[in-house]
């Protein structure tokens, strides 16, 4: 089982795969403080509740493939996770939000009424993505991210 971290500068959206790691589905939606701490312990929390084996974390790069405003804050977080006990890759996210804002659309959900759930389907779309190309390609997707060390 994988868990999945979309980080926002408002709201963190998480996702989890079923046992056999084929289906994605939303788990919640973490307001941000300004104490980023308090979102990591609660990430790690929840991996431990749904036996996680891995943490994948959304890396919000341009559509160049460049760093974003968001990057470097994307990576502090995967890089605090990443001092816990279970690995954590960084996986390119492009379009998640985009995505989850159509299908949420699509469903009739209006921009207002989809704020709370937006970030939980954005990380729903990339963890569903990143398992769908470990299953084609044979290995994780991403890049490992190694222990901030203080």
């Amino acid at each position: 089982m994988r868990l999945a971290v979309d980080v926002g500068t408002v709201r963190v959206g998480i996702a989890r795969s079923d046992r056999d790691g084929m289906l994605a589905v939303p788990v919640e939606t973490l307001q941000r403080r300004k104490d980023v701490g308090e979102v990591v312990t609660r990430i790690t929390a929840l991996a431990e509740e749904v036996g996680a084996v891995e943490i994948v974390v959304g890396l919000p790069l341009s559509m160049r493939g460049t760093d974003t405003a968001s990057t470097a804050d994307a990576r502090a977080v995967a890089s605090l996770l990443a001092a816990g006990p279970l690995p954590v890759r960084l996986v390119d996210e492009r379009l998640t939000t985009v995505s989850a804002a159509g299908a949420l659309t699509a469903a009739g959900r209006s921009s207002r009424s989809s704020r709370a759930v937006i970030d939980q389907v954005a990380a729903v779309i990339l963890l569903q993505h990143a398992l769908d190309a470990e299953r084609s390609r044979g290995e994780a997707p991403g890049a490992l991210v190694e222990p901030k060390r203080s």
